[in-house]
């Protein structure tokens, strides 16, 4: 070895060190931090089937949940009341690989209150409820589904404004919903209902449209992470390694 190589052999290990400890540093933080979102994951989708598993409760204690502040995502309800079908409202959705719109319904309780009912979806050539009268059911009827918390404002900027005119929403504005509906924000329950998949006359909507599985990728995202930093001590340990015993020889 030459002295210009020996004396730049030093300089070059400290260079990599340099950069190879933050590096090691942060694919070893990505990684524990997927490990801690997989035990937040695995924790949701348990509590989430535990909860769909449970006997169905009367609306009145999911509203008393919900205005206590409590969770009610996912909580199975049963409910009566009639549907307002001129007020439904339209959101923008696939369904099986056919694009078209679950249909949201306000149903009006005893107590003269609604709540939107996600009646389940239509295909796009059938948003006009003319289309479908059959499934327009009159009178009382008996609901069972899941209650659903309502976003508070828009997802993401990528998401499109809201079309009341055209009665087609690309998020689940509520309120908007009610005003277009022609009811008033006070009368509406805050959360909705996901009907079961008990079929419509007519065979629409299509009910049971409420997506439970949550992806769940964590695992592999931290063994690639983890794996990223055990490629990287083999990169540099081998470098040492070989520059020791080029340095011996």
């Amino acid at each position: 070895m030459s002295l210009a190589e020996h004396r730049t052999g030093p300089r070059t290990g400290f260079l990599l060190l340099a950069f190879s400890v933050p590096v090691l540093v942060l694919l070893l933080v990505l990684g524990t931090w997927q490990v801690k979102r997989l035990q937040w994951k695995e924790a949701l989708i348990a509590r989430i089937e535990e909860r769909i598993a449970a006997a169905p409760v009367p609306l009145e204690t999911v509203a008393r949940i919900e205005a206590g502040g409590g969770d009610i995502d996912y909580r199975p309800v049963e409910l009566a009341g009639a549907f307002l079908h001129e007020g439904e409202r339209h959101y923008l959705a696939t369904w099986h690989g056919r694009s078209g719109f679950f249909v949201h319904t306000p149903l009006r309780l005893a107590d003269g209150s609604y709540i939107f009912v996600n009646r389940g979806f239509v295909p796009y050539d059938r948003k006009d409820p003319e289309t479908r009268v059959e499934g327009q059911v009159p009178g009382t009827v008996q609901i069972g589904g899941l209650a659903r918390t309502a976003p508070q404002e828009k997802p993401s900027f990528l998401v499109p404004d809201n079309d009341p005119v055209q009665n087609i929403f690309y998020w689940k504005d509520l309120d908007a919903m009610a005003r277009s509906a022609g009811l008033s924000e006070r009368e509406v329950y805050p959360f909705y209902v996901d009907a079961d998949d008990k079929p419509n006359p007519g065979g629409l909507p299509v009910g049971g449209v409420t997506r439970i599985n949550l992806p769940n990728n964590h695992l592999q995202y931290a063994i690639t992470w983890y794996g990223l930093a055990f490629a990287l001590v083999c990169v540099v340990g081998y470098w040492f390694l070989r520059r020791r015993h080029t340095g011996r020889t």
